[in-house]
């Protein structure tokens, strides 16, 4: 008979905690790349202002509306700015869940390991059990044999 493995509930908590880093991760990943997207969209935007107001003052523009496109490219600046520093934030995030993920896999793979182990040392044991039962046969019929010759 076997013996079940002893650790088998730690081994589902890790399998559970492991699932759940993976599954978080991605989400961060996700969040990473939405607001690295933002952020190319606003430099995008603010490239074709900015191009806008280089195109604007070659054609001639009254000095409000020259401050009107400058006050306006420095609130985009400022948006930028601000986009840059949550791109950080998410990466750091990221990076942390990348740990995170990286040690409930490390401390899953010991707990599957010693699952492995404990596998091979039952088979093990159930193949000499068997090996012996099929010795202990053989033996009683090369017993019964040989008395039923005499």
């Amino acid at each position: 008979m076997t013996q079940a493995f002893s650790l088998q509930p730690l081994l589902e908590v890790m399998q559970t905690r492991a699932d759940e880093a993976t599954r978080k991760l991605g989400q961060l990943i996700a969040a990473e790349q939405s607001q690295r997207s933002r952020l190319q969209m606003l430099e995008q935007y603010r490239d074709e202002y900015a191009q806008r107001m280089l195109e604007a003052t070659a054609d001639g523009i009254t000095r409000l509306i020259l401050l009107n496109y400058q006050a306006f490219l420095a609130r985009i600046d400022e948006a930028v700015v601000q986009q840059r520093n949550v791109v950080e934030s998410s990466e750091r995030n990221t990076k942390a869940g990348q740990d995170q993920w990286q040690d409930q896999n490390k401390k899953l793979k010991a707990i599957d390991t010693l699952s492995l182990r404990h596998d091979a040392r039952e088979r093990y044991r159930e193949n000499k059990q068997e090996q012996k039962l099929q010795d202990e046969f053989s033996s009683r019929k090369y017993s019964v044999d040989i008395a039923s010759e005499e």
